[in-house]
């Protein structure tokens, strides 16, 4: 989809529509502390982008509309285009709330003459009914599919045949492999290597030398349309995490460790309502100058409860070096996740049934009252 959240709320508020839309945190004129989720077209005119601070938002675009956005309507939009792509084929392997990709080898004749047609007769349906744009890629291979379906937006659609797949991917900059991040394209650019082309046309040992491990042969393969990755129609979260951006920098230890309960609250929520447990806990802190750091650790048991994830996330923060430096934000991250009916261990830690009672409790009055009806003392003193 294009620039999605921000194409709903211009859709659903024709008054919004032309304008720049920056869908995201409250900039508080040019003082805000969160990011971009996402901004319409108009916006990107001005150089905002996903990601940013929203305080550079603002600067760039002080007259965009800021919008902090309603994603349960998102969510509910999400599943209808979903319900669209799955009358168009089965084989569905989401990426994210509102990019998948669809293999309609087997089902394309059914509504078109060429797989083309088809495509355009899938964007139509989505236009006609939800009033929003989407952008398609048609190509032998997820990567070219996933490299043509950004180059036209919005509302873009391009093809790409098998037999002119390499003459497609060459001249395009190596950026544009999904999976090769920022440090690899440094590491490559200052090789000399700077298109796909010149990428494929290195040995698969020199790569590798470069990037370190099979990375290099792995892109390599890539670089030469060797794009093996078969559809994966089931979708598995692989972690869950919440994190929050605070209002004034905090160098406080018991006011951090205040937020990472907080935090630890609403991960843990989410296992329970999904049906998993976290076999390893991460935690993200962004300090004053914007510099991240990630840490991780395995659970001490997989885990869904809140009093679990904050003991490991508040045992990293402790050990974490920050030199007086003060955070801007934190966050917990729940991976490793596990099944709870893959969960096989035969004995559990003392108080797990005390621990999953009192969480169904807690849920059962959370989701008819909101998640705010029941806190913990020393999040309320802690403000």
């Amino acid at each position: 989809m294009d620039a999605f959240f921000a194409a709903v709320e211009q859709r659903d508020n024709p008054a919004l529509r032309g304008k720049p839309v920056v869908v995201g945190a409250e900039p508080k004129g040019g003082a805000g502390r969160g990011v971009v989720s996402t901004c319409s077209y108009e916006a990107r005119a001005f150089g905002i982008r996903s990601a940013m601070p929203v305080s550079q938002a603002w600067r760039l675009c002080p007259h965009a509309v800021f919008i902090s956005g309603n994603h349960a309507n998102y969510g509910k939009i999400s599943k209808q285009i979903y319900e669209i792509f799955s009358r168009f084929t089965p084989d569905i392997e989401p990426v994210s709330v509102d990019e998948a990709f669809l293999d309609i080898t087997g089902s394309w004749k059914l509504f078109g003459k060429t797989p083309a047609q088809t495509c355009l007769r899938l964007k139509e349906t989505v236009r006609a009914e939800t009033g929003l744009v989407v952008s398609v890629g048609l190509a032998p291979c997820k990567m070219a599919a996933k490299i043509a379906s950004d180059l036209k937006k919005p509302d873009g659609f391009v093809e790409v045949a098998r037999k002119g797949l390499l003459a497609f991917l060459r001249p395009l900059d190596i950026g544009k492999i999904s999976g090769l991040g920022p440090k690899a394209k440094a590491a490559l650019n200052a090789r000399g290597i700077k298109t796909i082309g010149e990428l494929g046309l290195r040995r698969p040992e020199e790569l590798n030398e470069m990037l370190g491990s099979s990375s290099g042969e792995y892109f390599w393969r890539l670089a030469n349309g060797f794009d093996e990755r078969p559809l994966s129609a089931e979708h598995e979260t692989k972690s869950l995490s919440a994190e929050t951006t605070f209002g004034k920098d905090l160098s406080d230890q018991a006011k951090l460790e205040a937020a990472l309960l907080a935090l630890s609250e609403k991960v843990a929520a989410r296992l329970r309502k999904e049906g998993l447990r976290a076999a390893q806990i991460g935690l993200k802190v962004r300090l004053a100058g914007f510099e991240t750091y990630t840490r991780a650790a395995p659970a001490r048991e997989p885990t869904q409860y809140a009093d679990d994830i904050y003991a490991d996330a508040a045992a990293l923060l402790r050990k974490f070096r920050r030199g007086g430096a003060s955070v801007r934000l934190l966050g917990v991250r729940a991976g490793g996740l596990i099944a709870e009916e893959d969960d096989l261990r035969l004995f559990r830690p003392p108080g797990e049934e005390e621990k999953k009672a009192l969480s169904a409790a807690l849920d059962e009055i959370r989701k008819k009252y909101g998640f705010r009806a029941v806190i913990r003392a020393r999040l309320k003193e802690a403000g």
